[in-house]
């Protein structure tokens, strides 16, 4: 008996013990279960609000931090009466994997009444999450006596004028003057500059009419020098390099025969820089009857050609004497001067005296 007694107590004890595993199992398994679950709280504030007051509704999510959560989204009214005015952007916070969103809707009205909203709907993507209820009191501005009888008038039709200072209604802030901001302005700067940019090109265009009339040409054309003018100015730089004095024979003969050259070139059309020295003496001599003239020319390229090709090492004097010749040969043979025009002179001479009477 007593064996039986021992038996039956052992098997009460195990099954309490499991029936206490599976109690845990079951809380455990539902702890799991509303932790995965998002919850939604609504608060307003303010609660009262008067007609066309602002009240801020604030949409608190807690939910996993890995879960979509979308807000609902109002294009007008969340109820008849109830106009939201804009939607601020979501607030987020992160918590040992638990995020807390705050979605804020700025919400006003126009009657005054008691909103009553059971429940603002969210989804998580899967499932639709409502919050709890909330209200919203409007309320309207307490009228005068003296407002009330004015408007029972109007409503029985006994005036038909409105006479505000009677009613007692008032902007709720005055008039205000908006701040001076010059980029609001920025036109009229844009105008100014593009009237004065066409008066420019006005004038601009007027005078190159008016000079293509008297000059004959739009602009002005670039000063071509002389041919000698050039070569005077191309021996002045050569001379003032001082070549020939450093021990560069070699290098002062190419540049003062390259000199000559271009300038035989420009003055009498011949194709000097691609001639040898003896072609230039032929074509030299059919131009000119001058023997100091094919003296100075000679020297020059003899001794040119003795530097340049048998590495002859000129005396002093010699260089001396071939400067000298090259200026002596570009002003013997440069290109006469213009007869002036008697009709400019006669017009040069009227505006002298024109400018001694002024």
């Amino acid at each position: 008996m007593i064996e039986i007694l021992k038996y039956i107590q052992q098997t009460y004890s195990l099954a309490i013990k499991q029936l206490v595993l599976i109690c845990f199992a079951i809380l455990v398994s539902a702890t799991g279960a509303y932790a995965q679950k998002a919850t939604v709280q609504a608060t307003i504030e303010p609660a009262e609000i008067m007609i066309g007051e602002q009240a801020l509704l604030d949409l608190k999510v807690i939910a996993p931090k890995d879960m979509q959560i979308h807000f609902p989204v109002y294009d007008k009214e969340i109820m008849p009466g109830l106009e939201v005015l804009t939607m601020l952007k979501p607030d987020t916070l992160l918590e040992n994997n638990v995020m807390t969103l705050h979605f804020k809707y700025v919400v006003t009205s126009f009657d005054s009444t008691l909103y009553y909203v059971p429940s603002i709907p969210i989804s998580n993507g899967v499932d639709t999450i409502f919050s709890n209820a909330f209200g919203l009191k409007v309320t309207s501005p307490e009228l005068s006596d003296s407002t009330k009888a004015y408007l029972d008038k109007l409503k029985n039709k006994e005036t038909d004028s409105i006479d505000f200072n009677q009613l007692q209604l008032n902007d709720i802030k005055p008039i205000q003057k908006p701040p001076f901001v010059w980029t609001d302005y920025l036109w009229i700067l844009w105008i100014f500059a593009g009237a004065v940019l066409i008066i420019l090109l006005v004038i601009g265009i007027t005078m190159l009419i008016i000079n293509k009339k008297r000059k004959g040409y739009f602009f002005k054309p670039p000063e071509v020098l002389p041919a000698h003018v050039r070569a005077i100015k191309a021996l002045d730089k050569l001379k003032d390099e001082k070549i020939w004095q450093k021990g560069n024979d070699k290098e002062f003969y190419t540049k003062i025969t390259d000199i000559l050259r271009q300038y035989m070139s420009e003055r009498f059309g011949v194709n000097a820089m691609e001639l040898t020295s003896g072609e230039i003496m032929q074509e030299m001599q059919m131009r000119t009857d001058k023997d100091s003239v094919m003296e100075n020319l000679k020297q020059i390229l003899s001794t040119a050609d003795l530097v340049k090709f048998a590495k002859y090492k000129p005396f002093t004097d010699e260089n001396d004497l071939a400067m000298m010749n090259s200026y002596f040969f570009v002003n013997q043979t440069r290109e006469p001067d213009p007869i002036p025009d008697p009709k400019d002179k006669t017009k040069d001479q009227s505006a002298g005296k024109e400018g001694e009477n002024a």
